[in-house]
């Protein structure tokens, strides 16, 4: 199984809904807060090319934020992408 992993702050309420999401599912996320955890805030912006949190990955490939990752469930491939 894929690893996902999810760029985060602890004011973002887009983070939550994507952790809550993924929860629901059954899906186990490494979670880098880059507010806590120093230079991860480079590391997320060398990895996506973008600043907003959250920023979501599935191995490698870059999946956006919570909008993309909740689209991306309503289309039926968030499990297949997974696998």
């Amino acid at each position: 199984m894929n690893t996902v992993t999810l760029y985060t702050t602890d004011t973002c309420p887009y983070c939550r809904s994507a952790k809550s999401l993924l929860a629901s599912k059954g899906i186990n996320m490494q979670e880098i807060n880059i507010q806590t955890q120093p230079g991860k805030l480079e590391e997320m912006l060398s990895r996506s090319g973008r600043r907003s949190v959250p920023q979501i990955f599935i191995g490698d490939t870059h999946i956006g934020g919570f909008d993309d990752l909740a689209k991306l469930d309503h289309q039926g491939g968030l499990m297949s992408m997974l696998a």
